[in-house]
């Protein structure tokens, strides 16, 4: 199981926000950059981020400092935030060099794009599936699709889908602990490679999700306050 420490870039600073409302964001740090090269320095090989800013308006606004990261630091990095159409996703693979794009708002609002984006890129992609209460949220997290997870990730496994990440939204920085349960019903009912997100507040929680049979897990808030040694997680991978 791979851990992939969160770096979410809002205002081109690295916060977290709170259940992933933008009216509870708490700044980390005026320099992800440094939050990056401090992951790396730790251990790690791979690097989760997030532009929130086009999460929510489909326009890319934090890109540079993604693209710094992975020129200079040689971190393997899965990104994702207002991956809309084929522009942006040949961008962030071909141009940029990112590892992994993830692609949620638009896997539910754009069948046509999410096809082609699997048909082409289907090794350097993850649908992103964020639930609220069994159903699937679309645009940063601020709507409701009507859309069932398990019902959702096995349309997304049907087109091409090879990797989901799987955030309970509930649970995003709360460090209440991960919804295994679910993220096992995934695992189970389908073959996809899941990654969970959401909830992350122990080492110990990462020993739990880690029974789910998920092949990875987002930790962002517990590594910034302390509840998670990034190094000592790493050398257990």
């Amino acid at each position: 199981m791979i851990i992939y420490p969160a770096v979410d870039l809002l205002g081109g600073k690295c916060v977290r926000l709170k259940q992933g409302k933008y009216d509870q964001v708490t700044v980390y740090s005026d320099n992800p950059f440094s939050m990056a090269e401090d992951f790396k320095a730790k251990g790690s090989s791979w690097i989760h981020m997030v532009d929130l800013d086009a999460a929510k308006s489909g326009i890319p606004t934090n890109h540079a400092i993604i693209a710094r990261v992975v020129k200079e630091t040689g971190l393997r990095v899965q990104t994702g935030g207002g991956i809309r159409n084929m522009d942006t996703l040949k961008r962030w693979i071909e141009d940029v060099g990112v590892t992994r794009c993830v692609i949620g708002t638009s896997a539910i609002k754009d069948r046509a794009f999410t096809e082609k984006a699997l048909a082409q890129y289907s090794d350097y992609i993850a649908i992103g599936i964020d639930a609220h209460d069994g159903d699937v949220a679309v645009d940063g997290w601020t709507k409701g699709s009507g859309m069932k997870v398990l019902d959702f990730a096995k349309m997304m496994e049907s087109i091409g889908a090879k990797t989901v990440v799987f955030t309970d939204i509930a649970r995003d920085g709360m460090l209440t602990g991960p919804a295994t349960a679910a993220t096992r019903t995934l695992c189970e009912n389908t073959k996809l490679s899941v990654i969970a997100s959401g909830g992350i507040g122990s080492e110990e929680n990462i020993d739990e999700i880690k029974t789910s049979g998920c092949t990875g897990v987002i930790v962002g808030k517990a590594i910034y306050e302390g509840k998670v040694r990034l190094d000592v997680c790493l050398a257990k991978e």
